[in-house]
């Protein structure tokens, strides 16, 4: 039963954890820009998307990806960028020193958030 409560997907993952700043800077039925910054303790935890795509676009400051399915680990820099397929968990975290800002296009279709932890 616990893990079942575990996988219930949401459609706004807001609330499930901290971030220095969040803005959307496009919204329409099936795809979305936000713009995101951590800081050095701050992180994104394990979730995936049943539906959509997350394509990390670093803008300042230093990214590091975990991910599972297969299990791998990215570091992104300002200028890199990364996509997690559908359904492929994955952890965000601030790898530098100072804030990171990222920009995350999610899509195409509808948007969901199916935490881990």
């Amino acid at each position: 039963m616990r893990s079942q409560q575990r996988l219930q997907p949401v459609k706004d993952a807001s609330h499930l954890y901290e971030v220095e700043r969040r803005a959307y800077h496009l919204e329409r039925p099936g795809f979305r820009i936000a713009e995101l910054q951590l800081s050095k303790t701050q992180t994104v935890p394990w979730h995936f998307h049943s539906n959509i795509s997350d394509t990390f676009y670093v803008l300042e400051g230093t990214m590091r990806l975990f991910l599972q399915k297969p299990k791998q680990d990215a570091i992104l820099k300002p200028g890199d960028s990364f996509v997690v397929e559908a359904g492929r968990p994955h952890l965000v975290t601030n790898a530098g020193e100072t804030s990171l800002t990222f920009l995350i296009m999610q899509g195409v279709g509808e948007y969901d958030y199916v935490p881990l932890v």
